[in-house]
């Protein structure tokens, strides 16, 4: 039996009791997604920081629910130690990269470095056991596989040991040498899993895991890598990155069939994700709408997504300055910043000057905030935390389905 079938397609024969015992981790989970979500979207707008101690709860519900779904629907003890790798795996490379939380989880950092060994003997066992262990037959050519999961995840532990991973980009880019360094800190990760799916896909051709079965650890691994590059490279809030690749891990597919129907895949995170994309246009069509009325003008596109606010408050605003001012003989000049060059700055990490900074840091922003004076006002985006509209996805998707694929099929059944 899979996953999807033993939720969607119980027999009518044991449709009440099976299919409870399939909805009662889901539900669990989902409850504690949905107290998670909650509490971290007031965190988010209250800070605009979450935490990462704050997760911890709900993947700990998530993680024994989902690990004991996957046990009841296939008996594959190959199957749910492949998925606990899969989160182990995330986790470790969220510790590595974030050598800076040290301090805030009272740490010394005599302790993290101790630490590193036992977290990665931990990550390089779980598949060890899902792969040669627990699997029934042997595949000789995971051994390869293995070898680059390992050597890649002992590689940057040891890095990470030595101190050689510089904690400032900024100081990396003085050197050469260090660029190298920064990449692999940087990208590492994207090789981890791929050597995971691979194996997935070498497990499912030798008929260890059913390709239905396997869905569960691959669709949320590519799920989850896109978010994590998106979390690495900026063009993500971290905590609304995690927020979906936590989902997809706790809650892999839906508790119940939604209202609206189910899904090709059943698999809720995508859902998820489409249904806040959508609930989330709302935002840049009424900031449109607010601008045409208050008669702000700028580039069409910035009107979707930014308003001016006064300069001289602008410490007291949330949000991204969205011009760059340049001061002449006491004359301030000012453009917008272009598409492209805002990506590249998001990117890189700096070059983007954000409203808490000059807040909770003025003495380093001293010029910006005597030249914004001047200018008189300020364009900046709106910000709006996306992990309300995640939130309110998650809902969506749970009561009601995937509101794209509910538009589509109305559409071509109309037709």
């Amino acid at each position: 039996m899979t996953v999807a079938s033993a939720i969607h397609k119980c027999s009518k024969k044991k449709a009440y009791t099976g299919l409870m015992e399939l909805l009662i981790p889901m539900v669990i989970s989902a409850v504690a997604v949905l107290a998670t979500l909650i509490y971290t979207s007031y965190l988010d707008i209250r800070d605009r920081r979450v935490p990462f101690i704050h997760w911890l709860p709900m993947l700990a519900v998530g993680i024994c629910c989902t690990s004991y779904l996957l046990w009841q629907t296939t008996a594959n003890l190959s199957l749910v130690f492949g998925y606990l790798s899969l989160v182990a795996s995330f986790l470790y490379a969220d510790y590595l990269d974030n050598r800076g939380r040290t301090d805030s989880l009272g740490l010394t950092l005599y302790y993290r470095k101790a630490s590193i060994g036992y977290y990665l003997a931990l990550v390089l066992i779980l598949p060890a056991l899902s792969w040669f262990v627990l699997a029934p037959s042997l595949n000789l050519q995971l051994v390869a596989w293995y070898g680059m999961f390992a050597g890649i995840l002992g590689y940057v532990s040891y890095m990470e040991y030595m101190g050689k991973f510089e904690d400032n980009p900024k100081k990396q880019r003085k050197k050469q040498e260090t660029n190298m360094a920064e990449a692999i800190s940087r990208w590492y990760f994207v090789l981890v899993v791929i050597s995971l799916a691979i194996a997935s896909f070498y497990m499912i051709t030798n008929g260890s895991w059913k390709l239905n079965d396997s869905l569960f650890i691959v669709l949320p691994a590519v799920f989850a890598l896109v978010f994590y590059v998106f979390g690495r490279m900026h063009l993500f809030g971290g905590a609304d990155a995690w927020a979906l690749i936590f989902i997809s891990f706790c809650i892999p597919t839906f508790p119940f069939t939604p209202l609206l129907g189910n899904t090709p895949l059943g698999f809720l995170a995508f859902s998820v994700l489409i249904n806040a994309l959508l609930l989330n246009l709302v935002a840049p069509l009424g900031i449109f709408v607010i601008n045409i009325v208050r008669g702000n003008r700028a580039p069409l596109m910035y009107m979707f997504f930014g308003f001016p606010v006064k300069g001289e408050t602008i410490q007291q605003e949330w949000g991204f300055v969205m011009e760059d001012f340049e001061e002449k003989k006491g004359v301030v000049s000012r453009k917008f910043i272009g598409f492209w060059d805002a990506i590249k700055r998001m990117y890189a990490g700096e070059g983007r000057v954000y409203t808490k900074d000059l807040r909770e840091h003025p003495e380093e922003f001293t010029s910006e905030l005597a030249i914004y004076k001047k200018a008189g006002t300020v364009w900046i985006s709106y910000a709006v935390p996306f992990i309300i509209p995640i939130t309110a996805g998650f809902v969506t998707a749970i009561i009601f389905g995937d509101f794209l694929l509910a538009i589509t099929r109305f559409f071509f059944q109309g037709a």
